[in-house]
């Protein structure tokens, strides 16, 4: 990266152009640092910053990676122009079925929601929003870390 270059403003800019939650490895490419504590300096910084600024956006880590986003006070208040979600509306359903029932049997959901299920349940095991571990036949199903920072649970 060229010298002079900010490395917090390349960050925000990255997170608000992915328009999803960008991981320090992913940041740490685009702005030339392999040191993940390094970038997790920066975008402490950058939180800080944006928590400084005291306005509609911030920057929230979720796990290993970062967001950029709208306060939650001005979320319901723009959300009719937002896209569509990280999540379809299927996979919503059963993400709250599991949640509300966890741990619970991959066996369960399918019998609750039929075969579709087992789409639905790959994508969320994709996004990190849940872990599904073998047991016998099946999988036992659980939210992740990811799941309870994104809903903020």
């Amino acid at each position: 990266m060229a010298e002079g270059t900010d490395y917090k403003r390349v960050a925000e800019a990255a997170l608000f152009t992915a328009g999803r939650a960008v991981s320090c490895d992913e940041l740490g490419s685009l702005i030339g640092i392999a040191a993940v504590g390094h970038v997790r300096t920066i975008m402490d910084e950058l939180i800080k910053e944006y928590e400084q600024r005291n306005g509609a956006l911030e920057v929230r880590r979720i796990g290993d990676s970062y967001i950029l986003e709208v306060r939650d006070t001005y979320a319901q208040k723009v959300a009719g122009l937002a896209g569509s979600p990280d999540i379809s509306r299927a996979s919503l359903k059963i993400l709250a079925y599991i949640s509300k029932n966890e741990p619970i049997m991959q066996s369960s959901v399918v019998k609750a929601f039929g075969s579709s299920a087992y789409a639905h349940i790959k994508e969320l095991v994709e996004k990190e929003f849940i872990r599904a571990l073998r047991t016998g036949r099946t999988r036992r199903i659980e939210t992740t870390n990811k799941f309870r920072e994104y809903f903020g649970i």
